[in-house]
């Protein structure tokens, strides 16, 4: 079977897109897999494949690079908001639905804002947070996120008992006065991502309670670009979330995929 597939990425978080609008596409866990992968493959961090439906503008079916559906991813959702512009499905604004619910969304020229989740229900404990922003996060504050060691430290706190059985995803969090740098080791990928748009919000949220910030726009560096996240806060709960940057189409192309 032959698909056609477009390259999507947002601050180096990479992403395949499948339009899938005529349902005619139907992919296994194991082909999802074989074209995330990096040397046999297209290469990714994970795939997303666009579907019509009556009610909002697309709904967006997320999976892993590991072939298995995925949470919530924030890069991935506004991956998908250009992708649908670029089909022409919208224009400056969409309404989509994902595997958490509805999200609104909004896009001029390569730069696109998500409207996040609800936050509550926040554990800390000895400069550790633990959250879920539509996936959930384990935060850590460190002094030198440029030398931490993130694929080890992670992938052991990922599969740590504390987080069994579905495991978590470790972020990294160095705290810089005006900005923060994050480094994120993503479950589903089994290693470090560029960038991983749920786990800024998680660190922006940890960092405005940890460092008692009164500024609710937090400017966050990763490896791959650089992100900003604004909220409001009241009675505990983190509303109104938005997570604002960049996403881009790569390239774009078709595959052979061999039947299982």
């Amino acid at each position: 079977m032959k698909i056609d597939f477009y390259k999507y990425q947002g601050t180096g978080n990479d992403f395949i897109l499948i339009d899938n609008r005529k349902s005619d596409i139907n992919l296994s866990s194991n082909d999802i897999k074989e074209l995330c992968d990096r040397r046999f493959g297209i290469g990714a961090d994970g795939l997303m494949i666009l579907e019509e439906v009556p009610d909002v503008d697309f709904v967006m079916h997320y999976y892993n690079s590991d072939g298995n559906i995925g949470s919530m991813c924030g890069n991935g959702g506004r991956s998908i908001v250009a992708f649908a512009r670029d089909l022409g499905i919208i224009e400056s604004s969409a309404i989509f639905r994902a595997t958490d619910g509805i999200h609104n969304a909004r896009i001029d020229g390569n730069i696109v804002e998500l409207d996040m989740q609800d936050v509550e229900n926040i554990e800390s404990s000895n400069n550790v947070y633990f959250m879920d922003t539509g996936s959930p996060h384990h935060i850590e504050f460190v002094t030198n996120a440029k030398d931490t060691d993130v694929y080890n430290r992670g992938k052991d706190i990922r599969n740590s008992i504390q987080y069994k059985p579905d495991g978590t995803n470790v972020n990294f969090v160095e705290y810089k006065g005006d900005n923060i740098f994050v480094r994120t080791f993503e479950r589903g990928v089994e290693d470090e991502t560029y960038s991983c748009g749920t786990g800024v919000i998680a660190s922006s949220i940890a960092t405005y309670l940890n460092f008692k910030l009164k500024s609710r726009s937090i400017n966050i560096n990763t490896l791959g670009g650089n992100l900003n996240v604004s909220f409001d806060h009241k009675s505990g709960v983190f509303k109104d979330i938005k997570l604002k940057g960049p996403a881009e189409l790569v390239f774009k192309g078709h595959i052979n995929i061999n039947p299982d």
